[in-house]
């Protein structure tokens, strides 16, 4: 197995992932296609794993530029087999998996009379159930490699506000499970990464509540989005350095240590200003 050195580009030390191979669900866009080419610039090998194939394929080639190997793979997290199949892709091909980036997901709002069970159901079944298949789908390959396992939370899986309960519960939920497998897996060699961004550039505000994109809609703190490239450098820095979590945009990092250290302040915020994550995506 290739060990990764370290170089530095612009002042900051890269940690390099030349040979090892990289899958990631979710990668045909926003902070999936970027992390895949963070990857890929430290000289990783990358499975792009998503629905949207044409999209795969566009940034197949852009890592196929910068001089390793991707492959993209149809999938949808929420079916059984589908990631299964991605990994024999990646085995066949690639002959290896040392890392597996359990990206795909989504943004289901409202207040809670507004949504239905089934709302609730539909946000896990992508944004938990979709992280457990991607886990069990590269844990064998991962543990006979000693890899790195990275799943992606939110500043939401810390602090829940108003119009957002079944997405802060599917990321409390991820955070929690990253914390139990941190420790479970440890014997193996296998590190957990619990990825937890704030306000990024992606499509998950242009998306409903169903999952569709719905392009056009504007986000409510343009502002405030960290550039996706740099975000997603970030995610892979801590990724291959095997950090427990990294908390990503500054006011990310100020919201957690808020919630963590003075939660009444935050809670008064809340309750006077009844603040949104964004606003809902309609057909």
């Amino acid at each position: 197995m290739p060990e990764p050195g370290k170089r530095r580009r612009r002042g900051l030390l890269v940690t390099r992932a030349d040979g090892l191979v990289a899958l990631v669900t979710g990668a045909s866009s926003g902070i999936g296609a970027a992390l895949a080419l963070a990857l890929a610039e430290r000289g990783a090998h990358v499975v792009l794993a998503a629905r949207r194939l044409d999209r795969l394929d566009a940034v197949a080639a852009r890592v196929r530029a910068l001089g390793p190997r991707a492959l993209a793979v149809a999938c949808d997290v929420t079916r059984d087999g589908d990631v299964e199949r991605a990994v024999g892709v990646a085995l066949a091909d690639l002959g290896r998996v040392d890392i597996a980036v359990a990206n795909a997901g989504f943004g289901v709002l409202g207040k809670l009379e507004e949504l239905a069970l089934e709302d609730y159901r539909r946000q896990f079944e992508t944004n938990v159930f979709g992280v457990l298949r991607t886990m069990y789908a590269t844990l064998p390959e991962l543990a006979r490699r000693r890899g790195r396992l990275a799943l992606m939370g939110s500043v939401s899986g810390y602090l829940a506000s108003p119009g957002s309960s079944a997405y802060a519960m599917s990321k409390f939920a991820v955070r929690a499970l990253a914390k139990s497998l941190r420790h479970e897996l440890r014997r193996q060699g296998v590190s957990v990464t619990v990825l937890s961004p704030g306000f990024v550039t992606s499509e998950i505000h242009e998306v409903d509540n169903r999952g569709v994109h719905r392009p056009g809609v504007r986000h409510p703190a343009p502002w405030l989005r960290m550039p996706t490239d740099r975000a997603a450098g970030q995610m892979a820095e801590a990724i291959m350095r095997r950090r427990a979590e990294r908390v990503i945009t500054g006011h990310g990092k100020a919201a957690v240590f808020l919630e963590r250290h003075i939660p009444w302040l935050v809670a008064g915020v809340l309750r006077v200003g009844g603040i949104r994550s964004r606003p809902i995506p309609r057909s």
